[in-house]
C-alpha cells in the first residue's frame, strides 16, 4: 500500500523552497519600490514639494533602506536607473512647458 511506503520529511523541498524565497524576495522589492512612489508623490503633490528635493529625499531614503535589508546592488542599480529616469521625465516636461508657454 502507498501509505506504508512514505517517510515523513523525506521529500526534497528545494524547488519550493526557491520558488518561496523568489516571492518573498519580489514582494519586498515591489513593497520598496511602492512604498518610494507614494512618499515621492505625497512630497510633490500633497505636500507641494520641490521635486528635486524630494527625488533626492526619497532616491536616499530607498538606497538606505536597501542597504539595510540586504537587497544588494541590483537594489541600487534599480533606485539610481529610477532617478535617472525621473529627472529625465522632469526635463522633457521642463522644455515642454518652455515650448508652450
Amino acid at each position: 500500500m502507498a501509505a506504508s511506503e512514505y517517510t515523513r520529511g523525506s521529500m526534497d523541498i528545494s524547488d519550493q523552497a526557491s520558488t518561496w524565497n523568489g516571492f518573498i524576495k519580489g514582494s519586498v522589492w515591489g513593497s520598496a519600490l511602492i512604498l518610494t512612489l507614494v512618499a515621492y508623490l505625497t512630497f510633490t503633490l500633497a505636500i507641494g514639494m520641490n521635486w528635486m528635493i524630494a527625488l533626492v529625499i526619497c532616491a536616499g531614503a530607498a538606497l538606505v533602506g536597501g542597504l539595510l535589508m540586504g537587497m544588494g546592488g541590483a537594489w541600487i542599480g534599480t533606485v539610481v536607473g529610477l532617478t535617472a529616469l525621473a529627472v529625465f521625465v522632469q526635463i522633457i516636461i521642463g522644455i515642454s512647458k518652455a515650448l508652450i508657454g
